[in-house]
């Protein structure tokens, strides 16, 4: 199959390409700059320059592909908004290319939002957005009715490995500047965790057999208390780990402190019964603990 990938470079998109690859695929990757497309053709995959607010170039990548995976996003927390509006208008764009094909298109989505309190699940519907917030899987899975093999990949909060720059670096990086690592309230509120390798396998399995509509979760751990991760970089630091109270959260963590006092667990079970989907890459802690992430 020929594959057209957005965030091919990225750090789950990385893992995506080298998955597709090693299956026999083959991969084009969108590539903004110079460096992008030498590390996907370095990689063994084509390159299709451009970026997300491209449309053209969006529809020619996927006008030219037997299927879609969806995995660029800016990461901006000062422009979210403006962020969250170019990715609706990226697969609209895909969608509307891929509309009547039966071409797969497999799109990224989180866990984090979908229940917090309880464990989510793939039954559950995705948040409703507010304003102009991120609303990728809603936007997609409405191509689900107009000949599109369209499906979700929830992603855990922490995709974690080596390379990683999401939120844990940045706990890591708190902690650095503060001189604790710190943990909310009790630090019993748990955050699912998934490693990039088996992340890339879903992301595979999805373009390969989802049916229309699907929503998997990219969840190895259902929740992990948040205090164990403080421990962990606490430990891989060399720093006292301590409590942080609800109402100094803010302002000891900034922006993440929105997430990291959400007790958001998650399941992957219907994923791993539907796609044969097995998680076999290292746990959190103990990626945390084996060092790369401090150096």
């Amino acid at each position: 199959m020929r594959v057209f990938v957005t965030g091919a470079t990225g750090f789950v998109g990385s893992a995506v390409v080298r998955e597709l690859l090693d299956a026999g695929h083959q991969v084009v990757g969108l590539a903004r700059s110079d460096r992008s497309a030498a590390a996907l053709k370095d990689a063994g995959a084509e390159a299709h320059r451009g970026d997300l607010d491209d449309l053209d170039a969006l529809r020619a990548g996927a006008a030219a592909a037997d299927g879609v995976i969806h995995l660029a996003f800016v990461h901006d927390f000062d422009r979210y908004d403006e962020a969250a509006l170019i990715d609706r208008r990226a697969i609209e764009a895909l969608g509307e290319e891929l509309a009547g094909s039966d071409r797969p298109f497999v799109v990224t989505s989180g866990t984090a939002l979908v229940a917090p309190g309880r464990v989510a699940t793939e039954e559950d519907p995705a948040h409703a957005p507010q304003a102009a917030s991120r609303a990728s899987e809603q936007a997609a899975l409405a191509f689900a009715e107009r000949g599109v093999r369209v499906s979700a990949v929830r992603l855990s909060p922490t995709v974690h490995g080596e390379g990683d720059h999401g939120f844990v670096p940045r706990l890591i990086e708190t902690a650095r500047e503060k001189g604790v690592s710190g943990y909310p309230g009790d630090g019993a509120n748990r955050w699912p965790a998934v490693h990039r390798t088996d992340a890339a396998r879903l992301f595979r399995l999805a373009l390969e057999s989802a049916p229309t509509g699907a929503r998997f979760h990219g969840v190895a751990e259902e929740g992990v208390p948040v205090r164990e991760i403080a421990e962990a970089i606490g430990r891989g630091l060399g720093l006292p780990v301590t409590s942080v109270a609800p109402e100094d959260v803010p302002g000891h963590f900034g922006w993440i402190s929105a997430f990291w006092s959400l007790d958001i667990p998650a399941s992957g079970r219907l994923t791993r019964e539907r796609l044969g989907w097995e998680p076999t890459g290292e746990k959190l802690i103990a990626d945390l603990d084996a060092g790369h992430y401090f150096r």
